[in-house]
């Protein structure tokens, strides 16, 4: 009897060492940032975009996913060696996109994500690959706002999303704005439907998909306001795969796949492509 009570206690032992080690490996592997050439080199990429902006970045109904962001995305995955079917997409959402990059969730994430000092601080960029500017989508039969200036009229109020460069920007410059944040474009779209908001600030392109998406309901009024330079983030002190994914993106641009990528997600939505811009190898 002894004997077996010793075996029983030596035995839970270690089981409970173990469960200890697994959880304490689980909880280091969570929270590590990854290495783009080290998970390029073994096939397999994951990759942050957004779900939800037609034009961008959009989760079709069948899941497969479309858009300029994730033509740039899988462009920059097959020169690293990457085919589509290496690739795992993961919805990034404005607010999330530094933690997701911190705690090695995203390899990198190409979703609308404006280069700013402040970022930078927190994670790296390769890019830009494109150039945007701020703008306002409103109803098509709303003849009341021309700009921003408009929206300092009383009762005006204006959706944007929490964690967004545009968000930031017009609450400093307009401060009379009765910003109104939420988790998504897409649920601004649907209160500017609604008439919950009057009108709804982000990038200009991105607001080409929403209009495009939606004929004859929205329109883009004004002109674009700010300059912001989308980069592909990844994680903070990643040199090597910064300069890769910058590589990736001069091929893309120098052999015309950059453009062609833009008119066929773009193109239909009658925003006047740009040029392309230049990288920044800071």
């Amino acid at each position: 009897m002894r004997v077996t009570r010793v075996r029983a206690r030596k035995y839970l032992s270690a089981v409970a060492l173990l469960v200890v080690a697994v959880v304490t490996l689980a909880g280091c592997g969570s929270s590590e940032p990854r290495s783009v050439l080290q998970d390029a080199k073994a096939g397999h990429l994951i990759i942050g975009t957004k779900f939800d902006q037609p034009g961008l970045g959009l989760r079709e109904p069948d899941k497969t996913m479309t858009g300029f962001d994730v033509e740039v995305a899988e462009y920059i995955a097959k020169y690293l060696g990457v085919p589509p079917g290496g690739i795992t997409w993961k919805e990034a959402p404005s607010s999330q996109r530094e933690t997701l990059i911190k705690n090695g969730e995203v390899d990198y994430i190409v979703g609308t994500y404006s280069i700013t000092d402040s970022r930078k601080k927190v994670v790296d960029f390769a890019g830009p690959y494109y150039i945007a500017g701020q703008g306002l989508l409103v109803r098509a039969d709303d003849n009341s706002i021309t700009g921003p200036e408009s929206l300092e009229q009383p009762g005006k109020k204006l959706c944007s999303v929490a964690g967004s460069t545009p968000a930031q920007k017009i609450k400093k410059a307009f401060p009379k704005v009765q910003p109104q944040q939420f988790d998504s474009y897409s649920s601004c779209v649907e209160a500017l439907h609604r008439g919950k908001v009057d009108a709804l600030t982000t990038d200009d392109i991105i607001l080409a998909g929403y209009a495009a998406q939606y004929p004859g309901e929205f329109k883009l009024v004004g002109k674009p306001f700010t300059v912001e330079k989308y980069g592909v983030g990844l994680a903070k002190g990643d040199t090597a795969g910064r300069n890769k994914i910058n590589d990736a993106i001069e091929q893309m641009i120098s052999s015309g796949a950059w453009h062609a990528a833009l008119e066929k997600t773009m193109g239909k939505s009658g925003y006047p492509l740009p040029p392309p811009p230049t990288v920044d190898r800071y």
